[in-house]
């Protein structure tokens, strides 16, 4: 992707996102900010790993504790080798989970993976650099080496905290990247590393951790917030809501005791279930009207209406529109996009 493309579907994304969040806040955008995003306040997106808690043994999550754009991190031990799940936006965040990290391996080998390219997940890796080895799986790599750029750019058009956390930050290059499901051994422990399919981005990946019953989905399951949908035609329409209910339904026939999502508290398959019925929810509202002939903005409006209705206390109804039109864009009446 050139830098001109990129810097064009950056401020593109941005925009939208942007006047999605200001009907939420009731904030103004029309400013003259790149990305009307002068109006749009983004907290600190900190990772806070004095919350660290063990949610089996060896077995830690640093929760996001519902903080915009920070992610729940893992970090997961054997007798060799941890592993660290997600670095937080940027090289402090990512400095400080890796702190935490080597102070938990006391000298054992450092990994670390990311379960999809957005850059809260993934743009702090630069920090584990000859520290750790960073591995992901093919569609991932592809994703940060295709739509980093745009991404990168697209958060910094947020400004503020997000842009100071993110300034002097490149793409992430993975040191390792493996096709299929990955087998890690970090010592009387091993963790696989699934390639999930298409979902929320065309690289999502699950980490299982067998012998703790615990899996974490990224953001293929968020809770306390409506599904995030990062639909910004035609310069990324790799999100499909109809892929994404076929993962949740396979993700959640293994029975796993504990899910630990992207974004918001761990629970048990219940987080799962709640997602792939939200999805549910979402395709058929959408699609019975789109069957009826409704034009996709009147479309938005009342599934828009409907959805918070039924759910008013979760965060993020922006991406209920982003939803809208991916379901849209996948009603039978089309063709699917591969």
């Amino acid at each position: 992707m050139t830098q001109d493309r990129a810097q064009d579907m950056a401020q593109h994304m941005t925009r939208n996102t942007a006047q999605g969040s200001a009907r939420d806040t009731g904030q103004d955008t029309d400013r003259s900010l790149p990305g009307d995003l002068a109006g749009v306040h983004v907290p600190d997106p900190a990772v806070r790993v004095a919350g660290a808690r063990e949610i089996a043994p060896a077995l830690l999550v640093i929760p996001n504790q519902r903080a915009q754009l920070v992610p729940n991190v893992g970090v997961i031990g054997g007798t060799r080798a941890v592993l660290v799940v997600e670095t937080g936006l940027g090289t402090a965040n990512a400095e400080r989970v890796l702190a935490f990290a080597s102070e938990v391996a006391r000298g054992r080998r450092l990994y670390l993976t990311t379960t999809h390219f957005h850059p809260e997940h993934a743009f702090g890796a630069q920090a584990f650099a000859d520290r750790a080895t960073y591995l992901v799986n093919r569609a991932q790599a592809d994703d940060l080496a295709a739509k980093g750029p745009a991404y990168l750019e697209m958060f910094r058009g947020f400004g503020g905290p997000v842009a100071h956390r993110l300034a002097g930050i490149g793409v992430p290059t993975p040191d390792e990247v493996f096709d299929g499901t990955y087998d890690l051994d970090l010592g009387d422990r091993v963790v696989r590393l699934r390639p999930a399919g298409r979902g929320h981005t065309k690289g999502d990946q699950v980490v299982e951790v067998p012998d703790a019953d615990v899996l974490f989905t990224g953001d293929l399951a968020e809770t306390g917030q409506f599904a995030i949908f990062p639909w910004f035609p035609p310069y990324d329409t790799d999100v499909s809501g109809v892929r994404w209910l076929e993962v949740l339904e396979r993700l959640g026939a293994r029975g796993v005791r504990t899910v630990v999502p992207g974004h918001g508290e761990p629970g048990g398959p219940e987080v799962l279930t709640a997602v792939r019925d939200y999805l549910r929810e979402l395709r058929d509202e959408t699609w019975r009207r789109r069957d009826s002939a409704m034009g996709e903005d009147e479309i938005v409006a009342e599934v828009r209406a409907l959805l918070v209705e039924r759910h008013p206390e979760w965060a993020g109804q922006e991406w209920i529109e982003r939803g809208v039109g991916c379901l849209c864009a996948e009603h039978p009446s089309h063709e699917v996009p591969h």
